[in-house]
């Protein structure tokens, strides 16, 4: 029988995993999620035996499934959420029993004092960091060598999350060059840890993990895993990549031009090129690829999904029973709702930085807001509104990423929010492209680690294949009878999002004192 490979996409709720055949074809799948802790404010926390654990569970629940042969799997490779820091020991053991993850704060004062020493710009146009610098793994390592020094002085190495399971099946420390990018001290052109930045940070530089291909194997699989779970003798752990470079392989964005959309609680929009597009106002963040020789760069609004359950919560509290009463969810029946109002929303417009925005929305101090309220605005107009907010939200980051370099005319959707055909084709008419939906979805991540192990143990020669599994479900293109509309909305939306920045420091004055 020919061979397939497990992958599994680490993420921030939980872990999926996939079995793959030879061709791609996913065969299986299985979620086990885990908890995330919230200590303390601007702390964001993980506890990486639960990683394992949730590992081990998904994996035991694939093999029992009875498509699966576990002596035909030939390699197993991880995507994982990034920004991670997982402080081990000179045995590999653990140091701290919760770890903070990518959205973890707390290195806020770490932060502040290497920009006192490293000038900001040059560091991001260095590496690409264009989150929060605070999220960035080496400001957390300095956090530990300040708050807690007792951990840090036993450090031997830091490691990012899927470079623990990997450490966990195959005894050996590895990263890949996409991972190490996001770690806040990696020249992303030179392909390296930057001297530079780590001298100005105080950080010893042995204390992070040699870097490989993503595509390389870091080693053999343990033997009593392999014997647990009744695997081959010769099963190989390739390397994998940071979840936001599996995810663009996966979504068949690893060429010049290609574009993906992600549609989720967050949305971001990710380009492939050969060079890292950046941008000192903009702040699009940029990863090594997992995809040799490319770069990937994006923009993105931290509130889209979140922000229409928001809208459901409060306008729609009993829409979940009135959907389940004719067979579909809430999502469905709130869009069903919002389509009854008119293009435009007859004048109503969403800024969704309802979480606080990126560096091109304002920062995290400003707010979101409905701007042209007025007496004739009903329900399905506020929903509508709310949807087609956040496609305006994603249009001027789209519009930077297209001043920047040439894109794809067809974007690919995935996410939750792909799942709407109504979304979707406001999508194409605010972006003015066609969007497509395909097959791959929301394994996109998963798909991508599935690839860079089929390629790593040579049942491909590359990642084309990839594009052949993108089966065509669907695709919206800009209808013109909603052009003129459109472009006044852009153009309001526009002047509201710049607004909202204005009002920033205000509003963020009046909630400290109202709270």
């Amino acid at each position: 029988m020919p061979r397939s490979v497990a992958a599994f996409d680490l993420g921030t709720g939980g872990i999926k995993g996939g079995i793959f055949d030879a061709g791609g074809i996913c065969l299986a799948e299985h979620v086990v999620p885990y908890q995330t802790l919230f200590p303390a404010p601007s702390r964001h926390e993980q506890r990486p035996q639960d990683w394992w654990q949730a590992f081990l569970d998904c994996l035991r629940a694939l093999l029992a499934r009875p498509e699966v042969d576990a002596l035909q799997i030939a390699a197993i490779a991880l995507s994982g959420h990034s920004l991670g820091c997982i402080p081990l020991d000179e045995d590999g053991a653990l140091l701290q029993d919760a770890v903070p993850i990518w959205s973890d704060g707390r290195a806020a004062a770490q932060a502040d004092a290497f920009f006192t020493r490293f000038d900001r710009v040059d560091w991001y146009q260095m590496t690409g960091n264009g989150f929060p610098a605070p999220l960035y793994t080496l400001f957390k390592i300095m956090w530990l060598r300040d708050e807690a020094p007792e951990v840090f002085a036993r450090i031997r190495t830091v490691i990012g999350t899927k470079d623990y399971l990997n450490l966990r099946l195959t005894g050996r420390i590895a990263t890949d060059v996409s991972y190490a990018s996001g770690s806040g001290c990696f020249d992303l052109r030179a392909g390296r840890y930057s001297d530079e930045i780590l001298a100005a940070a105080g950080i010893d530089p042995t204390l992070l993990p040699p870097v490989i291909a993503s595509t390389e194997a870091v080693g053999a699989l343990r033997a009593e895993i392999r014997d647990e779970f009744g695997l081959a003798s010769d099963v190989k752990v390739v390397a994998g990549g940071v979840d936001n470079s599996c995810m663009a392989l996966g979504a068949a964005t690893f060429a010049e031009g290609d574009i993906f959309s992600s549609m989720g609680s967050s949305s971001w929009l990710t380009v492939s090129s050969a060079r890292p597009l950046l941008d000192d106002d903009v702040h699009s963040y940029a990863f090594a690829h997992v995809v040799p020789g490319q770069f990937i760069s994006a923009t993105s609004i931290f509130s889209s999904g979140t922000s229409m359950g928001w809208i459901r919560d409060r306008l729609m509290p009993d829409i979940g029973e009135e959907a389940a009463a004719s067979g579909r969810n809430a999502y469905e029946a709130m869009i069903e709702r919002g389509l009854t109002s008119p293009p435009g929303a007859r004048g109503l417009l969403f800024v969704p930085t309802l979480a606080g925005g990126t560096a091109l929305e304002g920062g995290p101090s400003v707010r979101g807001a409905f701007v042209g309220l007025d007496l004739q605005h009903e329900r399905a107009d506020i929903i509508r509104a709310g949807l087609e907010g956040i496609a305006l939200g994603l249009r001027v980051a789209l519009d930077e990423l297209r001043r920047m370099t040439a894109v794809s005319d067809e974007i690919i959707a995935v996410g939750g929010g792909a799942q709407s055909t109504a979304w979707r084709q406001i999508f194409a008419d605010i972006f003015d492209c066609t969007i497509l939906k395909t097959g791959v979805d929301q394994e996109a991540a998963a798909l991508g680690a599935a690839a860079l192990a089929l390629v790593g143990i040579g049942l491909w020669k590359d990642f084309e294949t990839v594009r052949a599994l993108h089966v065509p479900e669907g695709r919206s293109r800009p209808r013109p009878r909603n052009r003129a509309v459109y472009d006044a909305a852009l153009t309001a939306y526009r002047q509201a999002a710049e607004q909202q920045k204005q009002l920033a420091g205000g509003l963020e004055a009046l909630r400290a004192i109202s709270d």
